[in-house]
C-alpha cells in the first residue's frame, strides 16, 4: 500500500499478512499491503478520487467545488440486544487512526471515526462529503478550502470543530511514523514523505501553514497540485479525533513548543488507542486479548446504526471458526479463502455467499536486478552453480522468465478459473488501466529464445542456479514458484530453480533490504488513486525498489509527471506509456487478478454487490451502521 520515498514503512502487507487467510490488505512494509492471493477477498486501506477538483455529492470533479446535505438522525436506531459478532485471526494492533496502517486495525478505526470524505457507494473513483459539508479547491489545485459539518458530536460529548480537524492532520504530519499511512499526507502537504527526524526541510512553520483553522473552515495548502489529494482524505487513517480528549488523556498538545517531541513517537499503544472517542456510528466499549466490544452511538449525527453491539473475536484456529460459523454463533469469519469456501461452506444452511467482488490489489514476482549479500547466489558467477548479483540486469533473463509463467494454468488451478491475465502492477478496476495493453503471454519457445540470447549465450551454455523464496503456508505463492520453476527447468537441463518457505517477517526483512533474488510482492491501496500502485512498483524511488533495483529514466519521467497534472486524459495516457515498457522491459512477472469471495450467515442484512466497496477495511466493503440481521 505505499510507496516510500525516505524510509522503510510498515505495508498493510503486514497487516494483510495478519488477515492473512481472509482478505487482503494494503501494503508491505511500511505501506504495502501484502496480501495473499488465495484470499479471495479485499480489504485495503482508503483513498480514491478524482484529480485536483472539487466534489459533488456525487464524487470528486476536477476543478470545482463539492458539497452534500447532511443526513441527519434519520433511522430508528437499533435492535435491542442485537450483536454483530465476526471472528478473525487477526489481532488488532492500534485503535488510533494515526498509526493504523493495517485492515484488522482499519476495520475498527473507521467505524469509530469519521473522515471528511468517503466514497459514494460501491465507487472507487467518486467521493462525497462526510465531517465536511462541501469543499473548494482554489490557487491551480493548491489550495483546499472546507466547510465542517455542525451538530456532530465526539463520543466524550465533546462537539466536533475546526480545531479538532487541525489537530489531527497536523499530528499526523508531526508524528509521521513508520507503522502509520501519513507519508503519503506528508508528500501532498510537505512535499516529503519524511518526518521531521529524516527530513530537516519539515519545520513547524511548514506544518502549521499547511493545516489550518480559519475560523471555522478547514483550510490545507500544498506545495503543488497533488490529483490524489482528495482520495489521500478518505484513508481511514486521516479520521478526525477528538483533540480535547486526546490532550486530556496524555497526547501531544499540539503547540509548537512540544512538537519535537512528538515527531516520529510510536502510537500503536498509545493513550488514544487505549481510550478512543470518534464521531463515528460506533463507539468504543471494551477490549481483551481475545475480544473487543463496541456499541452503537446514541448521539450519531446521521443515520443510527441497526445493530446494538459489534463483538470482534480473535479465534486463531480455522476449524473453530468454521464451526461456530456454521452453528450461527458467528456472522462472519475470515474463511481461508475460496478453496474453503467453496469445498466447504457454499450451499450449507444459513450460509450466503457473495462472489466476483472486484481486486484492488495487484501481484508479481520481482527480479532483483543488484543482489544484496552473496549467501543466496551460490558460486557468484554465470557458471551454473549460482548467478552474478546482477543476473536480472539482462533483460533476457527477465523476458525469459516472464515467458516461462503460465498464467492460465495458475488461474485454473489456483484460482478455480476465477481472474484474467494483467498487463500492468495496477487493479483493472483502477483508473489508468488500459485493457487494450497486450498482457505477457506464456511462450516456452519464446523464452527459450531469450534465454539463449542472455548474458551473450553464456545463460544458455553454463546454466544457472537460483534460489526464490515463498512466505511459509502460502499454497497460492507455492504453487506458483512450483510452476515456473517445472518450465524454466524444462527448458534446459542446466537451469535450476530452488524455491524455499520462509516466514513473513524474514521475507519483509531480506525484500527490503534488497536481499530477496526472486520473491510474491504484493499491495493493496492506501487510497484508490492509480498512482498509489504505480509510483510503488516502478519508480526508482518507490517502496518496492529495494525488490528489482532497475531504474528506468523514462518510467521514472513519466511517473513524475502522473503524480502532478490534473488531466485524467493525460494521466492515462502516460499509464498506458508505463505498462508498456515495463511489459516490454519484464520488470516483473504479473499475476492475475483475483475476484474477491465472501461467506456470511444469511440473518446479516445489507451485503450485496451494489454496497460493496473494497475500499473499505471491513470484509463485507460496508461500515457496521449499514448492515443489520433479521
Amino acid at each position: 500500500m505505499t510507496i516510500l520515498n525516505v524510509r522503510p514503512r510498515r505495508p498493510l502487507g503486514l497487516l494483510a499478512l495478519t488477515t492473512l487467510a481472509l482478505t487482503l490488505a494494503a501494503c508491505d512494509d511500511r505501506a504495502e499491503t501484502n496480501t495473499d492471493t488465495s484470499s479471495g477477498t479485499t480489504a485495503t486501506t482508503e483513498g480514491t478520487g478524482t484529480a485536483g477538483g472539487t466534489g459533488t455529492a456525487g464524487g470528486g470533479t476536477a476543478g470545482g467545488t463539492g458539497s452534500a446535505e447532511g443526513t441527519g438522525a434519520a433511522g430508528s436506531g437499533p435492535a435491542a440486544g442485537s450483536v454483530l459478532v465476526y471472528q478473525s485471526s487477526a489481532d488488532i494492533p492500534t485503535l488510533d487512526p494515526g498509526t493504523s496502517y493495517d485492515t484488522a486495525s482499519g476495520a475498527v478505526v473507521e467505524n469509530l471515526y469519521e473522515t471528511l470524505v468517503t466514497y459514494q457507494g460501491n465507487s472507487l473513483t467518486e467521493l462525497r462529503p462526510l465531517l465536511a459539508t462541501e469543499w473548494n479547491v482554489a490557487n491551480e489545485g493548491t489550495e483546499y478550502r472546507f466547510t465542517l459539518r455542525d451538530g456532530v458530536q465526539f463520543h466524550t460529548g465533546n462537539a466536533f470543530k475546526c480545531a479538532d480537524a487541525e489537530y489531527t492532520f497536523r499530528r499526523n504530519l508531526v508524528t509521521n511514523t513508520s507503522d502509520s499511512g501519513n507519508w503519503f499526507l506528508s508528500e501532498s502537504l510537505l512535499g516529503t514523505g519524511a518526518n521531521a527526524n529524516d527530513d530537516d526541510s519539515v519545520t513547524w512553520d511548514k506544518i502549521s501553514s499547511a493545516v489550518r483553522c480559519d475560523g471555522e473552515t478547514l483550510v490545507f495548502t500544498l506545495p503543488q497540485a497533488d490529483p490524489a489529494f482528495l482520495s489521500k482524505l478518505a484513508y481511514a487513517g486521516q479520521s478526525v479525533v477528538d483533540s480535547a480528549h486526546a490532550k486530556e488523556i496524555g497526547e501531544w498538545d499540539g503547540t509548537e513548543a512540544t512538537w519535537r517531541e512528538a515527531v516520529g513517537k510510536d502510537l500503536t499503544d498509545s493513550p488514544l488507542s487505549q481510550n478512543p472517542s470518534g464521531t463515528g456510528a460506533y463507539r468504543f466499549v471494551s477490549r481483551d486479548a481475545n475480544n473487543l466490544r463496541a456499541g452503537a452511538f446514541a448521539d450519531y449525527w446521521g443515520d443510527k446504526a441497526n445493530i446494538e453491539n459489534v463483538l470482534l473475536q480473535l479465534v486463531p484456529e480455522q476449524a473453530a471458526r468454521q464451526q461456530a460459523f456454521l452453528r450461527g454463533d458467528a456472522d462472519i469469519i475470515e474463511t481461508g479463502g475460496r478453496p474453503i469456501i467453496e469445498e466447504q461452506l457454499r450451499g450449507k444452511p444459513g450460509v450466503a455467499i457473495l462472489d466476483n467482488l472486484p481486486d484492488t490489489t495487484a501481484f508479481g514476482f520481482t527480479m532483483n536486478q543488484a543482489i544484496k549479500g552473496e549467501g543466496r547466489l551460490g558460486s557468484g558467477k554465470l557458471d551454473g552453480q549460482g548467478i552474478p548479483a546482477n543476473f536480472f540486469s539482462d533483460v533476457d533473463v527477465r523476458r525469459g522468465f516472464m515467458s516461462a509463467f503460465d498464467v492460465a494454468t495458475y488461474i485454473e488451478e489456483v484460482q478455480d478459473g476465477k481472474g484474467e491475465p494483467r498487463n500492468f502492477l495496477l487493479p483493472e478496476t483502477f483508473p489508468g488501466y488500459n485493457e487494450a495493453v497486450e498482457a505477457p503471454k506464456f511462450d516456452l519457445d519464446a523464452a527459450r529464445e531469450a534465454f539463449q540470447r542472455a548474458w551473450g549465450g553464456q545463460v544458455w551454455e553454463n546454466g544457472f542456479t537460483v534460489n526464490a523464496s515463498y512466505r511459509a503456508g502460502s499454497i497460492p505463492q507455492q504453487t506458483a514458484m512450483e510452476l515456473l520453476k517445472r518450465n524454466i527447468e524444462s527448458l534446459n537441463p542446466k537451469f535450476r530453480v530452488n524455491i524455499e518457505a520462509k516466514q513473513w517477517s524474514q521475507i519483509l526483512e531480506d525484500g527490503n533490504a534488497g536481499r530477496e533474488i526472486m520473491i510474491n510482492t504484493g499491495w493493496a491501496p492506501d487510497y484508490a488513486d492509480p498512482d498509489n500502485f504505480v509510483h510503488t512498483f516502478y519508480s526508482s524511488d518507490g517502496y518496492y525498489h529495494s525488490r528489482t533495483n532497475f531504474e528506468d529514466e523514462q518510467i521514472d519521467g513519466w511517473v513524475q509527471e502522473a503524480r502532478t497534472t490534473t488531466d485524467s486524459e493525460r494521466r492515462n495516457e502516460l499509464y498506458t506509456q508505463i505498462a508498456e515498457r515495463a511489459r516490454d522491459q519484464a520488470y516483473y512477472i504479473l499475476m492475475p487478478s483475483n475476484p474477491g469471495i465472501v461467506a456470511y450467515r444469511d440473518s446479516l442484512q445489507g451485503i450485496s454487490e451494489d454496497t460493496f466497496n473494497p475500499m473499505t477495511s471491513f470484509i463485507t466493503g460496508t461500515l457496521w451502521k449499514d448492515l443489520s440481521k433479521n
